[in-house]
């Protein structure tokens, strides 16, 4: 507990909040393995760069191809894998989008800002697989990972930046300096300066780029604030609509939206501008 009387390592934790908590990554793998089972247009482990988790899975739509989706996971930066999420695809696919679910390498062995680079360089590789409009979708530290896309100081070229349409953070973390507070901080190896520089709440989001924050309204008080102080951030800088907090859902079903075709939180991430 710091200065402020928050303790957080309760703040920042999910699992012991949420009945079950442990038991979500195996129903996450059992849904994803089965999606893949099933789903005819995939290319799994597309390399993007030199590195063993640099890779990409590639699902695409029956008929033609609207655009590109690219989701990216969450765990801290720390743990976690593309292959678990596999299924979130089936809502922007019924819609006619592909969907590209990088892999990054995990702290210890690559800090923040190496991860952020290795996210800039999987959405160039899956730009050029696909063509059209680029959204993107990132939960919780993925959410903080397609938000730093769209930040002036980003990794992407501006040819594929000027692509990105709309941006859904999914209980991302925005604000990183709380994290030097808790001990994964341990893993993760964040110092006071590259904390601030990889925090969208501190940085200038590119001009013209449409930008949610969904939570869901029974997360941790941290991931509702996360959401609210990125909202007042941002919100005279591009398009950054409130922050959504969606009744009933919690940090690990929160994503469970993109599964439908017809679900709000698709809706949100494909909608025409």
């Amino acid at each position: 507990m710091d200065s402020t009387g928050i303790d957080w390592e309760d703040a920042l934790n999910n699992a012991d909040h949420i009945p079950g908590g442990d038991g979500y990554p195996a129903i996450w793998e059992q849904r994803a393995h089965a999606f893949r089972e099933r789903w005819p247009h995939q290319e799994t482990d597309i390399a993007y760069g030199d590195a063993p988790r640099e890779k990409l899975d590639l699902f695409r739509p029956e008929g033609l191809t609207k655009g590109l989706v690219v989701f990216v996971h969450g765990g801290y930066w720390m743990r976690l894998h593309k292959g678990l999420w596999s299924d979130l695809a089936e809502g922007p696919l019924s819609h006619g989008w592909a969907v590209a679910m990088p892999g990054y390498t995990l702290a210890p062995e690559a800090r923040i800002s190496q991860i952020t680079r290795q996210v800039g360089a999987a959405i160039e590789k899956a730009g050029k697989m696909v063509e059209g409009p680029i959204r993107l979708i990132g939960h919780s530290a993925g959410g903080h990972l397609v938000s730093r896309m769209i930040c002036r100081n980003g990794p992407l070229a501006p040819a594929v930046s000027d692509r990105i349409e709309r941006v859904v953070s999914l209980s991302g973390v925005h604000d990183l300096r709380p994290l030097r507070l808790h001990s994964m901080n341990g893993t993760l190896r964040l110092d006071d300066e590259e904390a601030k520089a990889e925090s969208p709440v501190l940085l200038d989001p590119l001009p013209g780029k449409s930008i949610t924050c969904w939570t869901g309204a029974l997360e941790r008080p941290e991931f509702l604030r996360q959401a609210q102080v990125m909202a007042e951030a941002w919100q005279d800088k591009t398009g950054m609509t409130p922050a959504f907090y969606e009744p009933g859902r919690h940090h690990f079903d929160v994503i469970d939206g993109l599964k439908q075709a017809d679900h709000p939180l698709t809706e949100a991430l494909l909608q025409d501008r």
